[in-house]
């Protein structure tokens, strides 16, 4: 019998999603048929039988509907209406419609249950825009539609596991953003996941806001004031959290496995080492040639997973975009639907 199906959202369907939606599910293909691993793709069914045809030969994406009782172990689902045309590698308001409507559905099935968590392929967000959904992203988009507020961004490479107290904000608000609640809802959220995944230890750095973490408070006080304090009652709580830790040399510190996961402060300051690791470089060209990386919204009623790419309009249809963070997606939201799982169970056994 499959397990609990996942779901993937096409994101843009200008873009490269139907392309990695179908290579990814190619390589899984011998654990899908055997049952281990279920996949329903949402999106637009004219453009995943596209591509499975053009770059998956013989990959056999089903159509099925929301309210069917079952769903075979590969399948695909309308998200709205009869496809609209869709111009790879342009901006239009239908790939934006779809890459939301796709989201929509995604949160209806997990909030009922029928699927165990959503992958998402990558949207543009000018033609979300200008399909008039006014949102500065996925993260944003899956709050509204889950009723929370507060969730937190978590990007994972390899060992590299970073989650962000702020994100999509300017540098200069972000002072005002670290609070005492904020940083520890980010840790309690963290802590969460990282067990999660089933590592032996769950060891938390905090990275500093200011240069050598405010210097005494010659370079700003917010790590002395604010951190220090807030990682001290999380320690007495019963966490293992260090910090905070200068910014220039914690994430050496994480990749040495010295700790397995670090919050940052603001967005760059996270995801500029995750993305320079995760990226693979043609030394000859210049260009690059392989992505690894997820992206894990915490926080949230549901698993949520991305890729850690765009969406690459620029080479959609060609057939050379790469699948890996697509998998690496994947597996991430199995890891942490069977952790969910497993720590549910624990609970009503309790």
């Amino acid at each position: 019998m499959t397990k609990q199906h996942l779901a993937i959202t096409m994101g843009d369907p200008a873009g490269i999603g139907p392309e990695i939606i179908a290579k990814a599910c190619q390589k899984l293909a011998p654990r899908i048929a055997s049952g281990d691993l279920g996949v329903v793709v949402i999106g637009s069914v004219g453009a995943m039988r596209h591509a499975a045809a053009q770059f998956t030969p013989g990959l056999d994406f089903a159509e099925v509907r929301e309210d069917d009782s079952t769903w075979p172990g590969l399948c695909v689902m309308q998200a709205g209406d009869a496809d609209a045309p869709i111009a790879l590698g342009e901006v239009q308001a239908d790939g934006g419609r779809f890459a939301y409507l796709a989201v929509e559905r995604g949160v209806r099935l997990a909030l009922s249950n029928r699927i165990g968590g959503i992958v998402t392929a990558p949207l543009n967000k000018e033609a979300l825009n200008l399909a008039g959904y006014h949102y500065p992203g996925h993260t944003e988009m899956l709050a509204e539609l889950t009723g929370v507020r507060g969730s937190v961004m978590l990007l994972a490479h390899g060992n590299m596991r970073v989650s962000h107290v702020t994100t999509h904000i300017a540098l200069a608000d972000v002072p005002k953003r670290l609070t005492p609640e904020r940083l520890r809802r980010v840790l309690d959220l963290t802590h969460e996941a990282v067990s999660n995944l089933g590592l032996d230890r769950c060891k938390i750095a905090v990275a500093a806001l200011n240069p050598h973490a405010g210097e005494g408070g010659l370079f700003g006080r917010e790590d002395i004031d604010i951190s220090a304090p807030t990682i001290a009652q999380a320690v007495a709580d019963g966490m293992d959290v260090v910090g905070p830790i200068p910014g220039d040399t914690i994430f050496v510190k994480l990749r040495a496995g010295q700790y397995d996961a670090v919050v940052a402060m603001y967005h760059d300051q996270g995801h500029i080492p995750v993305k320079l690791l995760g990226f693979e470089i043609d030394p000859a060209t210049g260009k690059w040639m392989d992505l690894s990386g997820v992206n894990i919204t915490l926080g949230l009623p549901i698993i949520r997973t991305s890729v850690d790419h765009g969406t690459a309009f620029d080479i959609a249809g060609k057939g050379i975009a790469n699948e890996r963070s697509m998998i690496e997606a994947i597996e991430y939201a199995e890891l942490l639907a069977s952790g969910r799982a497993a720590r549910t169970q624990k609970e009503h056994a309790a």
